[in-house]
């Protein structure tokens, strides 16, 4: 398995298995001299970890991220970074009954025909503890951003799970920190999500979900023509996220749907002499270039595949059996892949900063 690596400059390696000792990241490219201490990084992880509510899995990890190299005195050296994170709370007792059974939905049978061999320990290196890593390596890439980009934010939210959509029109940013849910609405609307939720895991069932992550002040050209397209990598990183079976950036499939004259942005010059746009249904991103716009990317992930209800399957000698997969497991994987959009996100946005930066300096068409 040697595809363990995204970014171009800013490149991230994760490493580790969900039941090994450890797990973490090797960030290499970060520039030099960005301020950087565990506590920070450690913001983010806190929001990806498990066990903090009753809607999320009840394995209990502190997700304490170490610094292990590439930092002196709290600033980056520009050497590779090695974050590492230790499992703590690992239960290999709970797979063994699956040992030799293929669970529906998972990727034990592709990694066994692909590897002849695989780690049924939670999925090993399929599960989605590896995204710890990621949301490690996205703090650093966060902490870079602020040196080259201040006024640069992301935000990652819940936009739907199953049959439950967030209210638009009442849209609020500041209640997304506010809930277990991470939606922009308020406290009677994640009540009924939480209801929602509960039934099913109650019926030993789970659900899908659809998640949105904006990236507002991002600079207008940053991303490049046909290959290096800004949306290009969002949308590869996006798609490396686990569970992940559909991304979309702006308006995404719903463009299938509109005329050239709603789906066309009309543009403006603004009072302060640069363009304005009448909407965004290209997502701040027209020809795989930034616009100056809100970067809105979407996706869906599928429900988790863990439940407690019979699923028919096969054994690796090739009998037939049917499946319960025990442990602790999200009734929905969309709640924690909130904070690891965002840190792909911020990922894919520095890496984008950088190339701009090795090879543009600064914009070179001027508008007025």
């Amino acid at each position: 398995m040697s595809v363990n690596s995204f970014g171009h400059l800013f490149r991230v390696t994760t490493w580790g298995e969900s039941h090994g000792p450890a797990l973490g990241a090797t960030v290499d490219g970060c520039p030099p001299n960005v301020p950087i201490e565990p506590e920070m990084l450690q913001v983010w992880l806190d929001k990806r970890r498990p066990g903090q509510n009753k809607n999320t899995t009840q394995r209990n990890e502190p997700d304490a991220v170490k610094i292990l190299s590439g930092v002196f005195d709290g600033k980056s050296t520009g050497t590779p970074i090695q974050l590492m994170i230790e499992n703590t709370d690992q239960r290999s007792r709970d797979y063994g009954e699956i040992s030799q059974t293929f669970r529906p939905g998972h990727a034990d049978i592709t990694y066994h025909q692909k590897y002849g061999n695989r780690d049924y320990r939670g999925g090993g290196r399929s599960s989605a503890r590896e995204t710890a890593a990621r949301v490690a390596a996205g703090g650093i890439a966060r902490e870079a951003i602020k040196a080259l980009a201040p006024q640069l934010e992301i935000k990652g939210y819940m936009t739907r799970m199953g049959d439950v959509t967030i209210d638009r029109d009442g849209f609020d940013w500041a209640a997304i920190d506010q809930n277990d849910f991470w939606i922009p609405n308020g406290a009677a609307q994640a009540k009924e999500w939480e209801d929602y939720l509960q039934s099913l895991r109650k019926a030993h069932d789970s659900v899908g979900a659809e998640i949105e992550v904006v990236a507002r002040g991002v600079p207008a050209g940053i991303g490049a023509p046909i290959y290096g397209k800004l949306d290009t990598d969002l949308a590869a990183a996006m798609m490396s996220i686990n569970a992940v079976k559909g991304v979309e950036i702006g308006e995404g499939m719903a463009a299938a749907r509109l005329k050239g004259t709603e789906n066309a942005d009309e543009i403006y010059m603004g009072e302060d002499g640069n363009p304005v746009y009448s909407s965004n249904h290209s997502g701040g991103i027209l020809g795989g270039i930034s616009t100056g716009q809100d970067v809105v990317v979407r996706f869906a992930v599928k429900p988790t595949s863990s439940i407690l209800t019979p699923r028919k399957s096969i054994r690796i000698d090739g009998s037939p059996t049917e499946v319960i997969t025990k442990g602790r497991h999200d009734p929905c994987v969309g709640i924690r892949a909130v904070p690891v959009a965002e840190a792909m996100m911020a990922c894919v946005i520095l890496d984008h900063l950088l190339l701009h930066r090795g090879q543009i300096g600064e914009n070179q068409g001027t508008i007025g």
